[in-house]
Formats: C-alpha cells, structure tokens, sequence
C-alpha cells in the first residue's frame, strides 16, 4: 500500500472557510493581495467551524491602515461575555509598500477592494482581497455568454472524444 505523498509543491495547503463568488461576477479583478487578519480568540474558534460571511464586505485605507468591514463572522456559540460581533471592522496586515502602492492604484483609476476569500494557511487566517473595477451590466452578460459558449465547446469535444455524435 503506498504512503500519502504531501503535495508536489512546497506552498502550503489552503482550508477556505468562506469564498465571494459574488466579487468575481460583479468586479473585475485587477490584482491580488494575500494578508493577515487581527482577530480575536471567539472569531477564530467560528471561523474554524466554517462560518463566515464575504458577501456585502469590501475593504478601505485610513490613515495608512487597511480595515475590513461588513464581513460576518458569526458569535462562537460557547462563548462568554467576551464573545465578539458579528460585524465588526477588522484590521488587516499588509506591508507598508504594498498599502501605499494600494493607496496610490485606488486613487489614480477609482478602484476598490474586495475580499474574495478567507482561509486557514499553517493555522493562521489570511484574507485574499482584490484590486477591482467594477463591471457594468452589459459586462456581466457578455461574461454569461462567454462562458456559456466554453461550456458548450467543452461538452461537444467530450462527446466527439468518445465517438459519439449525437
């Protein structure tokens, strides 16, 4: 019986407790930052059993400082009086470099940041916010259609691979 081999790369292995798949319909996405989170302890323990919420949570920089707000985390449920809100504003952890050159992208082109995960790496959550644009209505339908068309492209392929042609 072979062993469990680690995987063939040396990153570490992502949990993700919450995604926004929403973020990627509605922006598009220009570049992205992987950061930390300062959290307290009843945060981290709901975050481990999976519950988290990225759908109306975006991102700003005040006074050299980047903060999150409108994610929800829900209470712990075996928390005491030191149990934390729900949706509270949270400082995230990113390098002075990499804020001012965030700082200096929001301002010139009217971009704004979006979460569009939260995940354990190596027992530490990181959030993996995005530079985006927002995208207009005729946008999101072309998108629709493209993808659509590829998915069309793709099941006939399939189908000629294996010898049929119905």
């Amino acid at each position: 019986m072979a062993a469990a081999t680690a995987p063939s790369s040396n990153r570490p292995v992502r949990k993700i407790i919450a995604q926004n798949k929403k973020a990627r319909h509605d922006f598009l996405v220009v570049d992205t930052y992987e950061c930390g989170i300062v959290l307290m302890g009843t945060e981290v323990k709901s975050l481990r059993l999976g519950r988290a919420s990225l759908v109306d949570g975006f991102a700003t920089i005040d006074d050299g400082e980047v903060y999150l707000h409108n994610v929800h985390i829900p209470e712990y449920a075996f928390g005491s009086w030191t149990n934390h809100t729900p949706r509270r504003v949270r400082k995230l952890l990113l390098h002075k470099g990499e804020i001012l050159r965030l700082v200096g992208k929001i301002k010139e082109s009217g971009l704004t940041l979006v979460p569009l995960s939260l995940y354990f790496v190596e027992g530490k959550v990181k959030v993996e916010i995005a530079l985006a644009k927002g995208k207009k209505t005729y946008d999101k339908r072309q998108d629709l259609a493209k993808r659509d068309a590829d998915r069309e492209i793709s099941r006939v392929l399939g189908r000629r691979a294996k010898g049929r042609t119905d």
